[in-house]
């Protein structure tokens, strides 16, 4: 096993692993309890039955859909990265196409088959890796910044920090609430032990601040331990429901839009992750991702299996870098992750004492951790620093890890044209701006 992952190479062993393993699923853990609410769209009232998922049913696709996906992530790319029904894209599925467009859940899962089967024949093809290599390295860098202030943006909106404004959009929380005073402490203790040079400082802080949490009964103390595993009957399969009872409903300009959406999002969402994860991890080798076809590829077998499971798209998630920062270097991580999804079938009950109080703490310190890779940016040439600006502030100001790359790619060709740098574009990225342009158009 250490030799598979390269442990001596990459200057790591089973302890940092696993930990880094356990920070990374504990920071993934909320999707068990979210994605189902979302997926059955609970917050809505007065929706016919047939509109709304088996909660029940979705929570296990979920397990699943993570458990492989992470799973293949570690033993195809070997990748400290872990995967999961991802957030955005649930919503998309739910509130959109189930909710907005009128389509069945039915066959929205059948656009996540279609979206996770294409990306399968674009891994394999080697396309995707070459759209990945093609970007620049000053790009890559602006990427994981803008991925950094996402995600700390990401845990101050849970830890209550910041807040909506009606006015401003966005304000200073109430810090003196007791939940954000929590997550305050977290991070404080955190902190702390980074400075120290703790190793797995972030996985004991979020212990200690759910061992708080408990102590002034702001987390609950679980009475339950063990519970049944639901039926994932309702959802297992359904996405070829459509495919072989109303085929017609495919042939649609609706279902095009859902399958074209799918596929665009999970694309740069999980190139994004994998450039900031790799990066952060020591694992990139001349600006260019190693291995990127296999992660690419597990990530397409994810998505296909989450949606035969009956969840919407398995992706890549940014917060495995909370496990590279607790050490986790090989994909080793991943199967931790991936056998602690499966174990999570039978212990949910103990998944709600990991609140976002309490996990809030590490999206802030990793997002620091992400930030430094702004100082490798060339901001004293203009037409490097514009798309690289807009590529930071346009994640977390559009929330959307895609949306941002699509408009720093729009930019960069435009501005290195303007320099005189033509020979320096890569073909690939002129092909990337016009297609981000018609996605903005036609679809955005």
């Amino acid at each position: 096993m250490k030799k598979y992952f390269e442990f001596e190479k990459l200057g790591t062993n089973y302890r940092r692993e696993i930990i880094g393993g356990l920070t990374t699923f504990l920071a993934m853990a909320y999707i068990l309890a979210v994605n189902p609410i979302t997926l059955s769209l609970e917050a809505v009232p007065d929706l016919p039955d047939a509109m709304r998922m088996d909660k029940g049913a979705v929570f296990v696709a979920t397990a699943l859909a993570a458990a492989v996906g992470s799973l293949f992530m570690g033993l195809i790319a070997k990748y400290p990265i872990g995967l999961a029904p991802g957030m955005g894209l649930n919503a998309f599925f739910a509130f959109s196409v189930v909710l907005g467009y009128g389509i069945p859940w039915q066959t929205a899962l059948t656009g996540v088959l279609f979206s996770g089967l294409i990306f399968i024949v674009l891994s394999l093809s080697g396309l995707r890796e070459l759209i990945i290599n093609a970007i620049p390295a000053q790009l890559k860098f602006a990427v994981g910044a803008g991925i950094g202030l996402f995600i700390t943006f990401l845990g101050m909106q849970n830890a209550k920090i910041i807040v909506g404004d009606p006015n401003t959009l966005v304000t200073l929380g109430k810090l003196s609430s007791g939940p954000t005073l929590l997550a305050i402490f977290g991070l404080v203790i955190t902190v702390i032990m980074m400075v120290r040079k703790i190793k797995g400082a972030i996985f004991y802080g979020m212990i200690a601040t759910t061992i708080v949490g408990m102590a002034v009964n702001l987390i609950e103390v679980p009475h339950q331990i063990v519970s049944k595993v639901p039926s994932v009957s309702p959802t297992f399969g359904a996405a070829f429901h459509t495919i072989f009872e109303d085929p017609s409903s495919l042939l649609t300009t609706q279902f095009l839009v859902v399958v074209i959406t799918f596929l665009f999002v999970d694309f740069f969402d999980t190139a994004g992750t994998l450039v900031a994860v790799a990066n952060q991890a020591g694992l990139m080798k001349d600006d260019k991702l190693p291995r990127a076809g296999r992660a690419l590829l597990a990530d397409s077998l994810a998505t296909v299996t989450g949606a035969i499971f009956g969840t919407s798209t398995t992706t890549s998630y940014i917060e495995s870098t909370a496990g590279v920062a607790a050490g986790a270097k090989t994909g080793f991580s991943s199967i931790v992750i991936g056998v602690l999804f499966l174990l999570s079938l039978f212990f949910s009950p103990l998944l709600f004492v990991i609140t976002p109080e309490v996990t809030a703490p590490a999206l802030i310190i990793v997002g620091v951790l992400m930030v430094s890779t702004l100082g490798n940016i060339e901001w004293n040439k203009f037409e490097i620093a514009v798309p690289a600006f807009f590529t930071i502030v346009a994640m977390p100001l559009t929330y959307s890890i895609a949306t941002g790359i699509a408009i720093g790619f729009v930019f960069y060709p435009i501005t290195m044209l303007l320099s005189g740098r033509r020979k320096e574009i890569h073909p690939i990225m002129y092909g990337l701006a016009v297609l981000f342009i018609l996605y903005f158009i036609f679809i955005k």
